[in-house]
């Protein structure tokens, strides 16, 4: 079975379809809750599961570093490893060597760059890349290495980091090379915040060929309305055939506004990161469990949830875990998260087939206090 892209409805620019794979269908539009070092942090696999995730997210640069991905090969690659049947997407380690600022030298062959950890030299090129997601890890949907843009950087250098990261691209797809049914690549549009850099990256990586095309280099400093306003002018550049995935973001409103940009996929750290600090998303916002508002709430954070960590334990419960440090508050929040996230997409999911997108898009806002729709 080949790894393709149906859409099945749409609103406005918003639509619904399915990704299948393999290993499994992906509704779209999707989260992917992100599991960086072959774990969701805090939360076991089957309570991933429970929350209606289709797909997680791995990451190249983490896993390369520890297990390894020799050893993740040899012990049956991450699905196999981490007992999860469904798709994974990997990042392509990119973004993290991107960030290690002063211990990583960025040339045309690759990223050198030494490791968080224990301070070892690596050289990450595309090709290696592409051999350690592919062949070692096993991923279903593999990116290509780029360099993601520093917010703030001029037009002149945000287009030789674009102009990198399109050959970077042609090379990954050279790597991956023409055979792999079953796997999926996608290239990622940089290009700061400049419209023009935007075209002009898309437009290089459409003249390659990928299967899907993520939109990398958002959700670095720029800003909710500039981060819509680079939608605005990138989304119209992809082709309409094949998946859309903006990386890192994002909060529950940038995922809303990005499907009504037409946006499929997405990816955050957020839903656990916040549970593990005491923070529920809700349909009315994001409440801190810590607040004295809560030591003798009685009430279940959503109790019309299908998700047992927000419809069983009381606020109360949750407020008394938290304070008294307690691992468990930690994993109940972040599962009650994810399950917010997926009811979330569901919910989008559901609008759009029915037309009804802009009418919950604005209840939304609304609810979250956000300016109402013009």
């Amino acid at each position: 079975m080949r790894f393709t892209f149906t859409c099945h409805a749409t609103d406005g620019h918003a639509r619904t379809g399915v990704l299948s794979t393999p290993r499994g269908d992906i509704r779209t539009p999707a989260f992917m809750p992100v599991g960086t070092a072959a774990t969701v942090k805090a939360m076991s696999i089957d309570q991933v599961k429970s929350t209606g995730a289709d797909i997680l997210l791995g990451n190249t640069y983490h896993l390369m570093l520890r297990p390894g991905g020799e050893r993740l090969a040899r012990l049956g690659g991450l699905h196999h490893f981490m007992g999860w049947d469904k798709p994974i997407l990997t990042d392509s380690g990119g973004f993290q060597v991107w960030s290690l600022a002063g211990l990583r030298k960025m040339t045309e062959a690759g990223v050198e760059f030494r490791s968080h950890i224990d301070g070892s030299r690596h050289m990450l090129t595309p090709e290696r890349s592409i051999e350690l997601q592919a062949d070692l890890i096993g991923s279903d949907i593999i990116m290509q290495l780029d360099e993601c843009t520093t917010f703030g950087s001029s037009h002149e250098e945000a287009l030789v980091s674009l102009e990198l990261s399109a050959r970077w691209g042609e090379r990954s797809k050279v790597a991956f090379g023409g055979t792999r049914a079953t796997q999926a690549l996608f290239g990622i549009v940089q290009g700061s915040v400049f419209p023009d850099l935007r075209k002009r990256s898309a437009d290089a990586l459409k003249s390659i060929g990928f299967d899907g095309y993520a939109i990398g280099g958002l959700a670095v400093g720029e800003g909710h309305q500039l981060m819509c306003q680079t939608l605005d002018v990138t989304v119209p550049e992809l082709p309409m055939d094949r998946p859309r995935y903006l990386m890192g973001v994002g909060k529950p409103i940038d995922l809303v506004e990005a499907v009504h940009r037409g946006v499929d996929m997405f990816d955050c750290v957020l839903p656990t990161r916040a549970g593990r600090h005491g923070q529920a998303w809700t349909w009315d916002g994001p409440i801190n469990i810590r607040n004295a508002r809560f030591a003798e709430d009685p009430d279940p954070i959503d109790p019309t949830s299908t998700c047992p960590a927000s419809s069983r334990p009381s606020k109360a419960y949750l407020h008394h875990l938290f304070k008294a440090e307690e691992i468990l508050g930690q994993t109940l929040l972040s599962w009650h998260n994810l399950g917010f996230y997926q009811d979330l997409m569901a919910a989008m999911r559901a609008a759009i087939a029915k037309g009804q997108f802009q009418d919950l898009r604005a209840r939304l806002r609304q609810r979250w206090g956000f300016a109402p729709l013009d």
